[in-house]
């Protein structure tokens, strides 16, 4: 009702207004006189900036008497210090050291495999034996002969402490058993490299070869075989980081592939930039129990670079930004001559961003109260209703 009366009055005042100024600005023009046409629109200024200082005197006394006229209904958060950890994101891979294709160190028939895929096989186990082309046959002849030597040395060497025969007889003899073990510790060492052993504890992942096919020394994969006991993420970090990422740094590890995350560390840093990506290396542990996590596994590694005790928080939807580039918030102050609240407008300086959060460094303090939602509709100094207060424990 108060407002159809200030629309008819403000409507009469505007129709008589009209009527006034058309009639006296017609007659002024029909008398084309530069006097009396300045005179008048000074005149109608005037009554400009009188009906102007009228209608805000109006809004006023409507705002007094009817609170809700122009108030906005928002939510407010009180503003606490908390702890605010960011986390730099990079994409690593799963490895280990102990991940090896085995080649054979003799060319030969592969006469004989021992294990199969999943195998699990101790360090030192006979994986594969190769034809040795009757190396072995040779082995045990000149262990006879070797024999043989030391038979003859022993006697001979009794002989010279006995004083008894020449010392080149003695020197002939011992050189003779040297040469001989010399020689039969060589094609033992040989013989050796017949077999495939494996260098360390683990699982037989793959069979590259098959019985009877023949294979060359450091050219044909025979195994694959596996220790996931000892598993990492690999991964590169941008040199901007050197300074924040060390190790023990605290890491999430998110494997999406298999809807996973696990907590882990930094356990070690690269001391090289690699100049073709100004990045460094760095490896994280990773639990050696899981069947799922597989070597080149792709995983995104999330490192604690940055870490704030007493951070003032402010979630990014209550951010607004001025023409000048400027961010600001909202926030609460209560009126007590009006008896009501009002938003006023803080510019402030923003740190890092995590999730759905901000850090605010200048421009809010601990205790303040910020337009949560209803942030977006509000302007300086307007008053407005608060719904709801939140209060981060």
């Amino acid at each position: 009702m108060k407002k159809y009366i200030l629309l008819l009055v403000l409507t009469s005042l505007s129709l008589l207004s009209c009527q006034e100024k058309t009639q006296s600005v017609a007659q002024v023009i029909a008398n084309n006189n530069l006097d009396e046409l300045r005179a008048k629109r000074a005149a109608i200024g005037d009554q400009h900036q009188a009906l102007t200082q009228d209608l805000a005197d109006l809004d006023r006394a409507i705002s007094k008497l009817d609170q809700s006229e122009k108030l906005s209904l928002v939510t407010a958060m009180v503003v606490s210090p908390e702890v605010f950890e960011h986390f730099l994101q990079v994409q690593g891979d799963v490895a280990t050291k102990q991940n090896i294709v085995l080649y054979p160190q003799f060319s030969g028939q592969l006469q004989k495999l021992h294990v199969a895929v999943g195998d699990q096989v101790k360090k030192g186990a006979l994986l594969a034996t190769l034809d040795d082309n009757g190396m072995a046959q040779q082995l045990n002849q000149l262990k006879v002969q070797e024999a043989l030597a030391k038979t003859t040395f022993e006697r001979q060497e009794k002989l010279w402490n006995q004083n008894i025969g020449s010392e080149i007889q003695y020197l002939q003899a011992k050189t003779q058993y040297e040469a001989q073990q010399s020689l039969t510790e060589q094609v033992a060492q040989q013989l050796e490299k017949s077999k495939i052993i494996a260098p360390f504890d683990g699982t037989i992942d793959a069979v590259l070869a098959e019985a009877g096919t023949v294979v060359s020394a450091g050219l044909s994969p025979v195994f694959r075989l596996v220790n996931l006991s000892n598993m990492y993420l690999k991964a590169s970090v941008p040199e901007a980081y050197l300074n924040e990422v060390t190790p023990g740094k605290k890491v999430m590890v998110n494997f999406p592939v298999l809807n996973l995350e696990i907590a882990s560390t930094v356990r070690s840093v690269g001391r090289y930039i690699n100049p073709d990506n100004r990045t460094f290396s760095i490896e994280v542990d990773l639990p050696g129990n899981n069947p799922q996590i597989k070597p080149n596994l792709t995983a995104q590694i999330h490192i604690n670079d940055y870490t704030n005790e007493q951070a003032l928080l402010v979630p990014q939807s209550v951010l607004s930004e001025n023409a000048a580039g400027a961010q600001y918030v909202y926030t609460t102050v209560y009126d007590k001559n009006q008896d009501q609240s009002r938003a006023e407008k803080r510019i402030v300086v923003t740190g890092k961003t995590e999730g759905d959060f901000v850090e605010i460094l200048e421009g809010i303090q601990a205790g303040d109260t910020v337009v949560a939602e209803g942030a977006r509709s509000v302007k300086d100094g307007q008053p407005i209703s608060i719904l709801k207060t939140i209060t981060h424990e």
